[in-house]
């Protein structure tokens, strides 16, 4: 089996997530790490045993032995650099959101059906066993979402990642944090959104992004989805999933499962992991060997975008 060999962007929180789950992944290998503090990064990349160390992601991209490329790097970038790797000729895996707007999301998904590359973005929620549990459970006809219930709480009142680290740019309620959901409303429902309404809390002085947030969707199936979303919560975090359906009600916390009476639900069989960033980085690398669509290519998740795009406009004219 040829070795696919990976260029990492962003040596930050969730990069060394990635870095954690490829480590048990065989056939691939992180040849080159990319980062905006040299000695930070160079740091990192000697921990994981990587060679080649950069501030630029152009020079990896210029690596003729790259296959592909994963991006953790901020919202803003996105677009632009999974575009550059598609325009470099290797697949690409960017995480979520794929872009910060419609017209640039449509675009890598151009370029992808363009160039015939991988490219996919990290919907996380798709992979989480949790979450892969109920969905084999609808698909199999025994369960109908009724109402998807959602809180994605943080206490985010200053530029910090998941490690507590500052960082230079800013997070993102609606293109960020409630893309999560927005797509997997979609994805488990197996219909479109036929109704979305979104209202906003007061604009953060300094940083400039609403903290609080509520969003209803409605599914073509009529299933409906409740998501409400917090920088300002002080505990306890996280996102938490209730599921409502006509055969029972579920509980997904990541990647553990409980139904309504608090009694946890072993889903440690539904994959080969429980941990639902490895199991996005599998789902990566078996679609570059299988020259397969993954789930969540750029493709399969524009209408969560198209629905973000339409809340957005729906803000912006309230305001």
């Amino acid at each position: 089996m040829k070795k696919i060999k990976v260029a990492l962007a962003g040596a930050g929180a969730f990069g060394i997530k990635h870095l954690d789950g490829i480590k048990n992944i065989d056939g691939v290998e992180v040849t080159s790490l990319i980062g905006r503090d040299l000695q930070k990064t160079a740091a990192v990349a000697e921990k994981y045993g990587i060679k080649h160390v950069t501030t630029n992601l152009d020079e990896s991209l210029a690596l003729p032995e790259v296959d592909a490329v994963i991006l953790c790097t901020p919202t803003q970038m996105h677009a632009s650099q999974s575009i550059a790797c598609l325009k470099a000729g290797k697949h690409v895996q960017v995480e979520i959101p794929l872009a910060d707007n419609l017209k640039n999301a449509e675009e890598v998904v151009r370029l992808q059906q363009e160039t015939g590359l991988v490219a996919m973005c990290g919907h996380t929620r798709r992979f989480n066993p949790s979450h892969q549990w109920v969905n084999k459970k609808v698909q199999a006809g025994e369960f109908n979402i009724q109402q998807l219930d959602v809180q994605t709480y943080f206490f985010r009142r200053s530029n910090m990642n998941a490690l507590g680290e500052a960082r230079s740019w800013t997070d993102h309620l609606l293109w960020h944090h409630a893309a999560h959901t927005v797509d997997l409303f979609i994805h488990q429902t197996q219909g479109d959104i036929v109704q979305a309404n979104a209202v906003q809390g007061p604009i953060h002085p300094e940083l400039g992004i609403a903290m609080d947030m509520s969003i209803q969707l409605k599914s073509s199936t009529g299933a409906i989805c409740t998501l409400s979303l917090s920088f300002n919560n002080d505990g306890p975090l996280g996102t938490y999933f209730r599921y409502i359906g006509d055969t029972g009600t579920y509980l997904a916390r990541y990647d553990d499962l409980f139904n309504g009476k608090e009694e946890q639900i072993d889903v440690s069989q539904v994959d080969v992991s429980m941990n639902g960033i490895e199991l996005q980085d599998r789902e990566f690398f078996r679609a570059i060997r299988e020259g397969d669509e993954p789930n969540s290519s750029v493709a399969k998740v524009l209408p969560c975008y198209k629905v973000l795009q339409q809340l957005e406009a729906q803000l912006n004219a309230n305001n």
